[in-house]
């Protein structure tokens, strides 16, 4: 079966090798609250609302940009993890990584409703930032959950 909408395998370990990290270093810098000097500069912004400041629609801000870098690589190499073919990539893989995604984007919007009815203000802000992320992550988990049931039921066949 042919599936060109997938990249090629190699992107799965380079997605492995940027997503970890970036988590841990993402999780790591909400925590803390860190955010390095030298990543402090000035950036061209469409929509700029300052706290406490002038409403424009374009120009420059000055902005610590460790939080863009870090979620940037989180969804470019969660997108290589998820969307790489496997080594043996068949029908069985092509029907398991669609159950996945449609698995996936059901948890995903069940959380937002959940949050929308029951998590106001700011931490329903919080809500929204992570599920940026949840669709990816729990699509990567469900999916390697998968595989890892398929490979153990097909040993024990053999």
């Amino acid at each position: 079966m042919k599936t060109t909408y997938l990249l090629p395998h190699r992107f799965k370990k380079v997605g492995w090798l940027l997503f970890v990290p970036s988590v841990i270093l993402g999780i790591l810098t909400l925590i803390y609250d860190w955010a390095p000097d030298f990543l402090e500069v000035n950036v061209f912004g469409f929509f700029i609302d300052e706290f406490m400041g002038a409403k424009k629609y374009f120009g420059f801000v000055s902005n610590n940009i460790l939080n863009e870098i870090l979620g940037v690589l989180v969804i470019l190499s969660g997108l290589m993890i998820a969307f790489s073919k496997e080594s043996e990539e068949d029908e069985l893989i092509s029907k398991i990584r669609l159950q996945s995604l449609v698995w996936a984007t059901y948890w995903n919007y069940g959380i937002l409703v959940l949050a929308m009815l029951f998590v106001y203000d700011l931490s329903f802000l919080w809500v929204m930032i992570f599920n940026m992320y949840t669709v990816l992550i729990f699509f990567i988990i469900k999916f390697n959950w998968s595989l890892v049931n398929l490979n153990k039921a097909l040993t024990h066949e053999e």
